[in-house]
């Protein structure tokens, strides 16, 4: 693959993962343009959180290259990076299927500990925040006004003293988005940020990712099984089936592919070609 820093944020090339003999993701391959909002899909089993982990150095690949290309033209070899240096080097931010807030604390307290690296180093790693110092009170000052900004555009600076495992469901979710938007990441990946949201919420979800793409020069990588947000808000999609890629390309061009939709209804192509024109 080119590594054109203009176009391309995120390069997978090669890509192949294994858990013994079982073959997770086999030479995947794709790129996500700076800027879009690509879609990872495909049915249970397919392969898709693999490849986020493989992204995020949750797994380390067994094979193959995952480049991450900054506007000014750095690039980090994420596969070589441990997952912690992923997110504060990379600038690489992600949500899980399961929700993973502090239950206990504030909304407004778990959106203070996405920021911790910055108050840590304004600190002097402890002296510092101790004793006060101008430097360390401005840190915070920044980090609680980005925390309300945060929390403000998802409609929770109200309920910012709140306990985080009191809010709904639906203000969970958003509340995790925003908790990985306050460290400021170029690439966002979210896995299943849908999941349980009735139309409503999937909606206000949808509305709230074109305003991190659009507003906030963050790019989003996200795995997703309600089609109506896919087919939504994605710039390009790529369909995974059994780790392998099947199709490519917009939102339409996946909707038309009778290999996407032999994957999702479990039959061979020549069925669903005929589901297609309404002849099964």
């Amino acid at each position: 693959m080119t590594g054109n820093p203009t176009a391309n944020i995120l390069e997978v090339d090669h890509l192949s993962m294994r858990f013994g003999g079982i073959v997770a993701v086999k030479d995947l391959s794709f790129t996500a343009k700076r800027g879009d909002i690509t879609a990872l899909i495909g049915p249970n089993g397919a392969g898709k959180t693999t490849v986020f982990n493989c992204i995020t150095g949750f797994y380390k690949p067994t094979t193959g290259m995952i480049r991450m290309i900054h506007g000014d033209s750095r690039e980090f070899l994420l596969e070589r990076l441990f997952d912690f240096r992923i997110s504060k080097l990379a600038k690489v931010a992600r949500t899980f299927q399961n929700i993973r807030l502090f239950a206990g604390m504030t909304a407004l307290e778990n959106l203070m500990v996405a920021q911790h690296n910055g108050l840590m180093r304004a600190s002097g790693y402890t002296f510092l925040g101790l004793i006060g110092s101008p430097g360390f009170r401005s840190a915070e000052r920044s980090a609680i006004d980005r925390a309300r900004y945060w929390l403000d555009r998802i409609g929770l600076l109200a309920r910012a003293d709140e306990a985080a495992g009191n809010l709904p469901y639906g203000d969970q979710r958003r509340l995790e988005i925003a908790r990985a938007m306050c460290s400021r990441p170029a690439l966002l990946c979210l896995d299943e940020p849908a999941a349980g949201l009735n139309a409503r919420e999937g909606e206000a979800l949808s509305e709230l990712l074109r305003l991190i793409r659009n507003e906030h020069d963050t790019s989003i990588l996200l795995i997703e099984h309600d089609m109506s947000v896919v087919m939504q808000i994605s710039d390009r999609i790529i369909v995974l089936d059994y780790g392998v890629k099947i199709s490519e390309g917009t939102p339409q061009m996946i909707r038309d592919d009778p290999k996407v939709i032999a994957a999702y209804l479990g039959t061979d192509e020549k069925t669903a070609i005929a589901v297609m024109a309404g002849g099964a």
